[in-house]
């Protein structure tokens, strides 16, 4: 499962993760956001232990939606040593987006 966290520095977020982080900038009003949330259990329930699934609302925080470029919703950044290594925009299949991240991990 996705996890909905509050902090105060992004950058302390992704540098406390010993994994990679997938980061899900949505919007709760976003139809295609809403549909990627079961595709993101798959994903987390297939790479557990591989990574780490955080979600972004970028209305809660839209100076990390510029500062990272997100100009479409879902959009989703993977990162690794805290830099971000992989944009994917859209909804994208499970199996899909598995692959993909199998290839960066």
């Amino acid at each position: 499962m996705a996890v909905k966290k509050q902090f105060t520095s992004f950058q302390d977020l992704l540098s406390g993760s010993d994994l990679p982080v997938l980061v899900d900038f949505y919007a709760t009003w976003c139809g295609p956001c809403q549909m990627m949330a079961p595709i993101l259990e798959k994903v987390n329930a297939q790479l557990k232990g591989r990574l780490q699934i955080i979600k972004i609302d970028t209305d809660k925080y839209p100076q990390l939606a510029s500062q990272y470029q997100i100009q479409a919703l879902p959009t989703l950044v993977l990162f690794k040593n805290s830099l971000p290594v992989e944009h994917i925009e859209g909804v994208v299949p499970a199996e899909q987006l598995i692959q993909r991240l199998q290839t960066l991990l």
